[in-house]
């Protein structure tokens, strides 16, 4: 497993072959191929992750296998390490655990790619058909200390920041991807609400199965006052701990609406928070004991939908339906027909400054 380093792109990497128009390419985005390669990206934000293009590889179509019988290959990780969860257009709910995204970053599924950059602790998932169901790699680059993607098609590659999710160097500049919602808690928490899930399985391909039972980074990497990102360089926002956990809802013009873990936490064991963010309502769950917030589309059966939390739960005003914080329900009416709340595509969760960096215009929803 070859380990990010902190250093500042002056080193151009060996990612293609065409150079960039004159004064346009950031370092380290030399060799993009196009003979009108466009890049708009603040350099002083760019760095050199020191791994190189593919040192770190992503994964294409893994192994996914039920929760039982729990065998070696899906026994890399505790009941409270945190997993991504998803949903299949099938239907299907598979659990990416982080163990996996420290050490790959990128999954590349038929129809998604689901994300996880270990530095700014941020999750996205995007529709392949953005890039004409391209795969997406891992550049070696960091913006703001944030995974850079490329997409893997053949001379038409670009360079995509994660938390932007919009070609930002190459071909495709300027255009966005298709982002799909994704569920983010401890593995505990999902696989209750979840029984049915599978979970991404080790296979004698990747690396050794001792290095996915601890963080690379270090254990105390995720610790919300802890504000080291490696000596990358990044915006410094201080409203809130550099590493705390915020759901973010961007606005799409540099700024957007925060929810902070911590600040959430003190509210209550469960909340919910109403807000309006691009002329646009939504919900925020959120539920401690499950380490987890959500935001919803505020509607339910076609009609306008208030939620309280209940016992057990978050209780709408339309049924009298108890709902987990993924939007499933637990109880009432709708328990076990399959309906489920609409989540809002935008909104991710993701460490406090690096959120603040990419959206530095963002608002605190609380907390401030």
């Amino acid at each position: 497993m070859r380990s990010r380093v902190a250093a500042v792109a002056s080193l151009a990497l060996a990612l293609g072959n065409a150079a960039c128009g004159e004064g346009t390419t950031p370092p380290g985005a030399e060799g993009f191929s196009g003979d009108a390669l466009v890049c708009d990206l603040d350099k002083r934000f760019l760095a050199d992750g020191g791994v190189g293009r593919d040192g770190i590889p992503a994964l294409t179509d893994p192994l996914f296998l039920p929760v039982e019988p729990r065998v070696d290959e899906i026994s890399y990780f505790k009941s409270t390490d945190r997993i991504i969860g998803y949903r299949s257009p099938s239907g299907d709910w598979l659990a990416i655990p982080h163990n996996i995204m420290w050490r790959h970053e990128i999954v590349n599924l038929p129809e998604t790619t689901i994300t996880y950059c270990p530095l700014t602790g941020s999750a996205l998932a995007f529709a392949r058909l953005s890039v004409n169901q391209s795969e997406f790699g891992v550049s070696g680059l960091l913006y703001h200390a944030n995974l850079v993607l490329y997409d893997r098609s053949g001379d038409e590659e670009s360079l995509w920041p994660q938390m932007l999710g919009q070609a930002r160097c190459g071909p495709r500049s300027g255009q966005s991807l298709i982002r799909v919602p994704v569920y983010e808690m401890p593995w505990e928490a999902w696989v209750e609400l979840h029984p049915d899930t599978k979970v991404l399985a080790l296979t004698k391909d990747m690396f050794d199965p001792a290095l996915y039972f601890f963080n690379p980074y270090g254990d105390r990497y995720e610790d919300p006052d802890n504000g080291d990102y490696l000596g990358m360089p990044m915006g410094q926002d201080t409203r809130r701990p550099p590493k705390e956990r915020v759901l973010g809802v961007p606005d799409g013009r540099g700024g957007g609406l925060a929810f902070p873990f911590l600040a959430m936490a003190e509210v209550g064991d469960r909340a919910v928070f109403r807000f309006e963010v691009g002329d646009e309502p939504g919900v925020v769950l959120w539920d401690a004991e499950r380490e987890s917030a959500m935001a919803f589309q505020p509607v339910l059966n076609a009609q306008p939908v208030e939620f309280s939390v209940g016992s057990g739960g978050f209780v709408d005003d339309l049924t009298g339906t108890t709902w987990a914080v993924d939007g499933t329900p637990l109880a009432g009416p709708l328990a076990g027909t399959g309906q489920r709340l609409t989540p809002r595509n935008e909104p991710y969760v993701a460490f406090w400054r690096a959120w603040a960096a990419f959206h530095p215009d963002t608002e605190l929803a609380l907390g401030g």
